[in-house]
């Protein structure tokens, strides 16, 4: 194991799975970043192991002024506060299953030394599948269910990730730091997967408006739609009623913020501008197969009940 990771406590259950996220590009909504700190707190994950910060990050580089620079707090010239890169690990029982949750800061530097520690972290604690969490923007309907993207480690994976209304990843280009974990997980034979989830972004400069963009910072709607892929697929007794609230808030808001907009401009045609988005969408929702027999099961009692 490296020098770059520290356990001090191990779990003590076997059957242990990790969520991960990170400071990263695509963490549209806070999917990767503000996602596994919900985690944290719903399920009072305790810190026990971290990945200290050595070689894997700049101080600064010409021209980024203090945009990579640690944020210090002075108070009469003395230091009261000095930021640091942190990459912790959290560990909680749900139901009697291990959960570990991982919440980092992408590296800038020797991504092949930060890949190699955090799947050693992954070995210590006997994970069984790693989830990585990701998002990117997308001109998508605000109140349909959000599309969630798909990169996994292992070939022999894919075919039991077909039944969770995935959209398996045909992307080119600059890796993400899920991407790159998932390449390096191979060479492991350690199952880990990346879900990247669309959060709506609109861009209306083009229409002449002074507000030029709208996005969800927050995502709880991406948040739920990911989760219930996750509890289903790891068979995780987690309670989401609290991100069905948000969920249902955040779209209530959402549509009388673009009510709003909508009455003062409707020279610039926004509602037909969503529509055409909505139009154009085609949503993969979500339904486990045991709930989709129990919908069953209710229209069919409905339908016995109206033959009597």
């Amino acid at each position: 194991m490296q020098d770059a990771v520290r356990i001090w406590e191990t779990p003590e259950t076997s059957d242990n799975y990790m969520i991960a996220g990170f400071e990263q590009w695509a963490d549209a909504g806070e999917i990767s970043s503000g996602l596994p700190r919900y985690l944290i707190t719903l399920t009072g994950a305790q810190r026990i192991g971290k990945i200290t910060p050595d070689g894997f990050y700049f101080f600064q580089v010409p021209g980024t002024h203090h945009l990579l620079r640690p944020q210090v707090k002075m108070v009469d010239g003395h230091r009261e506060h000095m930021s640091t890169h942190e990459n912790n690990l959290h560990y909680a029982t749900v139901g009697n299953k291990g959960l570990l949750i991982f919440t980092g800061e992408e590296p800038h530097q020797n991504e092949e030394r930060y890949a190699e520690a955090f799947l050693d972290l992954v070995e210590a604690a006997k994970v069984k599948r790693v989830i990585l969490f990701g998002g990117v923007y997308g001109a998508v309907p605000f109140d349909r269910d959000r599309d969630v993207s798909c990169v996994y480690s292992l070939p022999r994976m894919k075919k039991e990730l077909d039944q969770y209304a995935l959209r398996f990843s045909n992307y080119e280009g600059g890796t993400t730091i899920g991407s790159y974990l998932a390449h390096q997980a191979e060479f492991r034979g350690i199952e880990l997967v990346v879900l990247n989830g669309f959060a709506p972004a609109y861009e209306f400069g083009q229409m002449g408006l002074t507000v030029q963009a709208m996005r969800v910072e927050e995502d709880w709607k991406a948040w739920l739609d990911i989760l219930r892929r996750v509890t289903y697929m790891l068979d995780l007794e987690l309670d989401l009623s609290d991100l069905e609230r948000r969920s249902a808030s955040l779209i209530d808001v959402w549509q009388r913020k673009i009510a709003e907009l909508e009455q003062k401009h409707p020279e610039l045609g926004i509602k037909d501008y969503l529509e055409a988005i909505a139009r154009d969408f085609e949503e993969h929702s979500f339904i486990p197969l045991d709930s989709a027999w129990d919908v069953l099961g209710d229209i069919l009692e409905d339908e016995d009940l109206n033959e009597l």
